[in-house]
């Protein structure tokens, strides 16, 4: 007869509709399959495999431990009170700023999360203390010369659904643009070729690599508005520059579901608990 976990530890799902097969299932490392149960990340994985909080088939994990499909895996309580204290924040990222760490000069993003920052018309009941910026990083890239909504976390499963190998959350953007090498700045809808729209769309490749359909259509004559479900380095601009497009300004206002809205540029927010991506 099986025997319950104790109530001091919690079950992860049990995958279902797995096909039976006659070869041996193969294993993966215990963190990776943590992740890919949508625990935590890897990270944090490994953290609370060495904090003693990881069972596997009721017995302590230890670092690197292969598993199989359907091992049983059990976490403490303490590491989900330990995830309910990690915060994600919105910030409405200025030009001049990098996503990530200070690189020639400039500053990083993460500078403007700070008490005064904090945009007045934040409800989130949330407290601001210097322990949420341990480990806060941003999850996905905004260029220097753009503008809008970036998403800091503490959170591994946020950056795992937003930045993660599997991941397609839509990401969308409003781009003003010139065309013919910039000396066409206004009515660009009207002289723009339909069929160079529709390769926005679809027929692009970056580095080698053919890019993934994406939603692009004018938002008036001289602003179009992408969606993408990826996040390649200077995207945007790679692909109007395919076209004769010059960008002449790039905002993001959305990820997912979560809208920049009216949060003021180089004013930041939390994400409330009921938003989600």
């Amino acid at each position: 007869m099986p025997i319950d976990p104790p109530p001091s530890f919690r079950r992860a799902p049990q995958p279902t509709g797995v096909a039976q097969t006659t070869s041996a299932p193969a294993t993966s490392r215990l963190n990776k399959r943590m992740a890919e149960l949508g625990l935590c990340s890897r990270r944090e994985a490994d953290e609370w495999i060495a904090k003693g909080w990881v069972k596997v088939n009721g017995q302590a994990a230890v670092m690197g431990k292969q598993v199989l499909p359907n091992d049983r895996i059990e976490v403490d309580p303490q590491a989900n009170r330990h995830q309910a204290t990690q915060v994600t924040v919105l910030l409405h990222k200025p030009m001049g700023f990098v996503s990530g760490q200070a690189e020639d000069g400039h500053t990083p993003a993460v500078s403007l999360i700070q008490a005064n920052n904090r945009w007045a018309q934040d409800h989130a009941r949330f407290f601001f203390h210097h322990s949420q910026l341990r480990g806060l990083a941003p999850a996905g890239r905004l260029d220097i010369d753009s503008t809008g909504l970036l998403v800091l976390t503490q959170d591994g499963r946020v950056a795992r659904q937003l930045i993660g190998e599997d991941g397609a959350t839509e990401k969308e953007y409003l781009v003003r643009v010139s065309y013919a090498g910039g000396t066409v700045t206004t009515q660009v809808q009207q002289v723009f070729p339909a069929e160079q729209l529709q390769r926005l769309r679809h027929g692009l490749s970056l580095d080698g690599q053919p890019l993934k359909p994406a939603q692009v259509s004018w938002e008036n004559p001289e602003q179009l508005r992408f969606v993408l479900t990826e996040g390649k380095k200077r995207q945007i601009r790679r692909m109007c520059e395919q076209v004769g497009l010059l960008v002449v300004g790039l905002k993001r206002v959305r990820i997912g579901q979560v809208m920049l809205g009216n949060l003021p540029a180089g004013q930041w927010r939390y994400l409330a608990p009921h938003e989600k991506f």
